[in-house]
């Protein structure tokens, strides 16, 4: 593991504690303990922005030990140690953004932020996987 992966590594898995947060009040909400009014979309949409994030922060920390072992011009490999957590943050953030608002029954223009973030994120598993197969 190079140093770079142990710094991003280490900053990814401090972030964990936010979604275990997230995770612990959309508990509250489902549960009825936590009185804010949500629609069923809008819970729909919490649980997948919950849900990514956890997903997709495990990918980022098993993607810069992957990102070690390829050889990429090193402003590439910046980008890529950058893109896989970038492209989690707006993936989950784009659910929560999507949702917000009183009596929400249908993403908002924020969705956009959602959809960059699937695309940063396949951009990055693209070029991440090729470099894999090149140096295999």
């Amino acid at each position: 593991m190079t140093p770079d992966s142990k710094l991003i590594c280490g900053i990814i898995i401090l972030t964990v504690p936010t979604i275990q947060y997230g995770g612990y009040y959309l508990l509250t909400v489902l549960s009825g303990k936590d009185k804010t009014p949500l629609t069923d979309f809008q819970k729909a949409m919490f649980r997948a922005g919950h849900a990514h994030a956890g997903v997709l922060v495990i990918l980022s920390l098993i993607a810069q030990l992957f990102i070690d072992n390829v050889s990429l011009h090193p402003t590439l490999t910046w980008a890529l140690r950058m893109g896989f957590p970038l492209a989690a943050i707006l993936v989950s953030g784009g659910f929560f953004a999507a949702a917000i608002g009183q009596n929400r029954t249908k993403p908002n223009k924020y969705i956009s932020i959602l959809y960059f973030g699937a695309l940063l994120l396949a951009a990055s598993l693209i070029i991440l996987g090729i470099a894999l197969i090149k140096n295999a």
